[in-house]
């Protein structure tokens, strides 16, 4: 469901492609090239800017309040898979999420930098271009480095909180039988 005050647009006749299973918040901005799969969620105030190039977002994946996604001309498209949290105010730009991983809030992921499945970036986390999160391995600071090894508490608590918004999205869509 896309609500009424939700803004999505074509640009230079890309129309965005959303699941009629996904949910798009109040305020969010929803531009050219992007595909958006089903049961994921764009929370209120969310920028997603396919206008240069593609960005897709996979299946079960909640975009937090704020965040803004957008691509480098020519060369870099944002690719975002399945079951990914992505906290609020992040900054995603021409990079690369893999099924399952974690992006904290205020956290900003640059040009070419792949969280790889099972990842978890830190709130407030810099990965710079071309840093890449191993699976199951938490990063942090600004620049980002190596952390530690996720625990399995961390790793199960990412599946959860993917699930946990999908529910959540479904609430907001029928807020009268929540």
């Amino acid at each position: 469901m896309i609500d009424p005050a939700a803004i999505i647009r074509p640009f230079e006749g890309h129309h965005p492609d959303i699941h009629p299973e996904a949910w798009i918040g109040p305020g969010a901005v929803v531009i050219g090239k992007v595909s958006i799969g089903k049961d994921s969620n764009i929370w209120p105030n969310c920028v997603i800017r396919g206008d240069v190039q593609t960005i897709t977002i996979g299946e079960a994946t909640n975009i937090q309040d704020g965040t803004v996604i957008h691509v480098t001309r020519d060369t870099g498209p944002t690719r975002i898979g399945s079951g990914i949290t992505v906290g609020h105010q992040a900054i995603l730009h021409a990079c690369t999420l893999e099924d399952d991983c974690f992006v904290g809030m205020h956290a900003t992921v640059m040009d070419d930098a792949v969280v790889h499945t099972g990842g978890m970036l830190a709130a407030g986390a810099l990965l710079t271009p071309g840093k890449q999160v191993e699976k199951h391995q938490l990063w942090a600071g600004s620049p980002a480095k190596f952390f530690r090894d996720m625990t399995q508490a961390e790793i199960d608590w990412i599946s959860g909180s993917a699930a946990h918004y999908v529910k959540l999205a479904k609430r907001h869509e029928n807020p009268k039988n929540s």
